[in-house]
């Protein structure tokens, strides 16, 4: 298995480290060239004005909208953002996802948190959430549904299909439970 991370800006690293740290092969994805042979994708946190405008100076866009097309694709914080259909905005997007969502709905930089959050998907312990300037997943439509919620049932993650959102930073929380979901996503899409 082959997982890819955009690697144009934002908080990549960190992906890829726990991937490989799950047996993964992982690499950085910056040109088109570099989706050929991928399994799966994570679109990292970052700034995603930043993220669409190097996706579009690098001709990356319509690659991308083709490779979600076929294939598992993970949007963290401005990854989730970057992937909705709905931003309220104008600014360049995948806009493969049927959600909308509210850019830096959380606050500034200072406003940062962490908070634990039950995700249906996992059951047990809550997961520790990591928000930085994070957006809010306002509405999920069609086959999009919330799988997870703050304690006020504010929304925080999605999924539709093989695609998977978060408002939150997993990679920067020890705990591996998104990742290792996103691998069996990408799995199980393998297998066909």
């Amino acid at each position: 298995m082959k997982i890819g991370v955009l690697a144009l800006q934002g908080a990549f690293i960190e992906h890829i480290k726990i991937l490989r740290e799950l047996g993964v092969e992982a690499v950085e994805v910056r040109l088109p060239e570099d989706l050929t042979g991928l399994d799966g994708l994570i679109i990292p946190g970052g700034e995603s004005t930043t993220i669409g405008k190097l996706a579009d100076t690098f001709d990356l866009t319509e690659p991308l909208r083709a490779f979600a097309a076929d294939k598992p694709v993970w949007g963290t914080c401005a990854g989730m953002i970057f992937m909705a259909k709905d931003i309220g905005r104008d600014q360049p997007l995948l806009g493969v996802m049927d959600v909308v969502v509210e850019r830096n709905a959380f606050g500034r930089q200072v406003d940062s948190f962490i908070t634990p959050i039950e995700v249906s998907e996992f059951g047990g312990e809550p997961f520790p959430a990591v928000f930085i300037r994070g957006p809010r997943l306002v509405e999920a439509h069609g086959n999009a549904h919330v799988i997870a919620n703050l304690a006020d049932g504010t929304p925080v993650a999605a999924q539709e299909g093989h695609w998977l959102v978060t408002s939150f930073h997993p990679e920067l929380t020890g705990d591996n439970r998104f990742h290792e979901y996103f691998v069996k996503l990408v799995a199980e899409e393998k297998k066909g």
